[in-house]
């Protein structure tokens, strides 16, 4: 891919969290950005931040979940835009709550929204990117897709579907020799506004399950990863890593850790939220939340991990150096 400077990007779930995040990267970046969402407030000030950055950033209100809306919005961006270079899946929603106490309306809508709405966002862009044999489409995933923890099954079971997914349309692609490209990027735990307006039935206000990192830190590897789709995935945050390991060395382990720790994790001593659930209906829909959550305190702002997992020769390269110049000291004090 070339670089992302004057082309048209498209991002779901612009308005907040880390799609507000990655609009304002592909700004710093001089993109075209088209930004999808159902919040007014929060699309028109993410539009303004994209314009603050240096790029350009028009809005298309429309819910993922919706197939047509979709579609429509594509149509016209092509139309008022241009051709779309990239297209970027970050929109979703959630339930946090034991399973038992998940209505099958609020399951239902929560699969629409975080799995069928990366579904939806990949057939129009392939559609459209189809003809030209020229394209990225990039999925935000998460750790949870590997690991299913309490309180969150819902959206683990989505995000686990969207990895499935996102792999069988991989090797469908290959398969046809196709010059398009589909990537997965995995995160941590992120401070998003999510921790304030996803529907809770929880006692006391949800947290990221700690390490928690800035959602610029998610932004800077999901844009990364648009201008090198050809990798098929990339892991964000040293706790990501970990928690794909640990998955595939230990699994009953990590079970009964999560068993243990896994509700506590997610639960702060505070009240419950009592802002606007987006489940049904935006929570930004007139107000702007930002990219921010609650967390700043406790964010980390980079993660060192990512640049290891991006620069993966040189990385190696240091790596067996250092080693080659500890054997060669320990080696010249011993003959001393």
């Amino acid at each position: 891919m070339a670089p992302l400077r004057g082309r048209v990007v498209v991002v779901t779930g612009a308005s907040g969290g880390v799609g507000r995040a990655v609009a304002r990267e592909l700004g710093a970046r001089g993109a075209k950005v088209a930004l999808i969402a159902r919040g007014t407030a929060g699309l028109g000030a993410a539009a303004v931040d994209v314009g603050a950055e240096g790029g350009t950033g028009q809005v298309y209100e429309a819910d993922i979940a919706d197939y047509d809306q979709v579609r429509q919005a594509a149509e016209r961006i092509e139309a008022e835009m241009g051709p779309i270079s990239v297209w970027i899946n970050t929109a979703f929603s959630s339930v946090f709550a034991k399973f038992t106490d998940i209505s099958p309306e609020e399951y239902q809508r929560t699969t629409e929204v975080t799995y069928l709405g990366y579904v939806w966002g990949t057939k129009v862009a392939l559609d459209l990117m189809g003809p030209r044999n020229a394209g990225a489409i990039v999925q935000t995933g998460s750790a949870l897709s590997q690991r299913g923890i309490p309180l969150q099954s819902a959206y683990c079971g989505a995000k686990h579907a969207v990895k499935g997914f996102t792999e069988s349309v991989r090797t469908e692609l290959l398969a046809d020799g196709s010059d398009l490209h589909v990537t997965l990027v995995q995160l941590p735990a992120v401070n998003t506004p999510q921790f304030d307006w996803v529907l809770s039935k929880l006692r006391r206000h949800p947290q990221p399950v700690p390490p928690i990192y800035q959602p610029e830190v998610a932004a800077r590897a999901i844009v990364y990863a648009a201008e090198h789709p050809e990798r098929k995935e990339y892991w964000v945050g040293a706790s990501t890593v970990a928690t794909m390991l640990a998955q595939k060395v230990a699994p009953a382990l990590v079970d009964r850790y999560l068993a243990r720790t896994g509700a506590s994790s997610q639960l702060t001593d505070d009240k419950p939220p009592s802002g606007v659930a987006n489940l049904w209906k935006p929570a930004d829909e007139s107000a702007d939340y930002g990219a921010h959550g609650s967390f700043d305190e406790r964010s980390k702002s980079r993660s060192p991990q990512v640049w290891l997992s991006q620069h993966r020769v040189p990385a190696l390269i240091t790596l067996v150096a250092g080693a080659a110049m500890a054997a060669f000291a320990t080696l010249r004090s011993r003959k001393r």
